[in-house]
């Protein structure tokens, strides 16, 4: 960090100003649309409730001290667009090795890394169910690590738009995670309103202790990227025809998604 540090100080003297703004001005305004469509999204009063709203929520009420620790798939979409890295936090995802279940993990090691920091592990429900138990340690070493379960009851839909793959056997049994955290010995909440959602996460996080958000979202709200390429597109309309199970409802869904975006 010195180092760094005494890097830029020599560099920052020999750069010079643009005089024209043309560029940054165009980026400002592109990422002042982004962020409004952001807003919009997290803002929906749709049941089922769409997972923005879940992330949007969570992402306005961590503390400037949060340690958030991100699983790999689907989550990371809304883990990304809806949680900001805002100063003093600290945010973690396994990346480009996109492992699977490390979210609680990552959020326990956290937690005894930094007693007194706000730890948090955002998941989805095929991730958490791999390592639910250890929830358990958590309640056992009095950990107050706060766990947000993102439930769709499917491992995801990115090989759909990233592959063109049809979904085969990705479908979860339902568990109850809030009722599981209870048997713990921790605290357990579960969200299905959309209008509720905020006040639940408030009143969770608020709480002393290890505690599970369980939040009932949209099954067949893809995670479609910002800019949809031609082939993306090709491969989505592909897993289709190739007789992806629940074809009609997702497209329904884009389609529903994309023209409240319009009007």
């Amino acid at each position: 960090m010195a180092t760094a540090k005494k890097a830029l100080a020599a560099l920052l003297p020999l750069l010079e100003r643009k005089e024209d703004r043309g560029f940054l001005t165009e980026a400002q305004k592109g990422m002042e649309a982004w962020s409004e469509l952001m807003r919009q999204r997290a803002s929906r009063l749709d049941k089922p409730m769409k997972p923005h709203v879940v992330a949007g929520e969570v992402g306005k009420r961590l503390r400037s001290d949060a340690i958030v620790s991100c699983d790999s798939g689907t989550i990371t979409t809304w883990w990304s667009r809806h949680v900001p890295v805002k100063r003093g936090q600290k945010h973690s995802v396994s990346g480009t090795l996109a492992t699977i279940a490390c979210g609680l993990p990552y959020t326990i090691a956290a937690q005894i890394a930094y007693p007194d920091r706000q730890c948090m592990g955002f998941v989805g429900d095929g991730g958490f169910s791999m390592l639910m138990a250890e929830f358990a340690t958590c309640v056992k070493y009095k950990l107050p690590v706060k766990v947000v379960v993102v439930k769709n009851n499917t491992l995801g839909q990115e090989q759909v738009v990233f592959l063109g793959v049809p979904e085969y056997g990705v479908e979860l049994q339902p568990i109850d995670f809030a009722q599981f955290a209870r048997v713990c010995g921790g605290k357990g909440f579960t969200i299905e309103e959309p209008a509720q959602c905020g006040a639940i996460v408030e009143q969770a996080l608020a709480k002393p202790g290890p505690v599970v958000i369980e939040a009932l979202v949209d099954p067949f709200e893809p995670p479609l990227p910002a800019k949809i390429t031609l082939d993306q597109a090709a491969k989505f309309a592909k897993s289709l025809i190739m007789g992806e199970p629940n074809r009609e409802k997702i497209a329904l869904t884009v389609f529903g998604d994309k023209m409240r975006e319009m009007v």
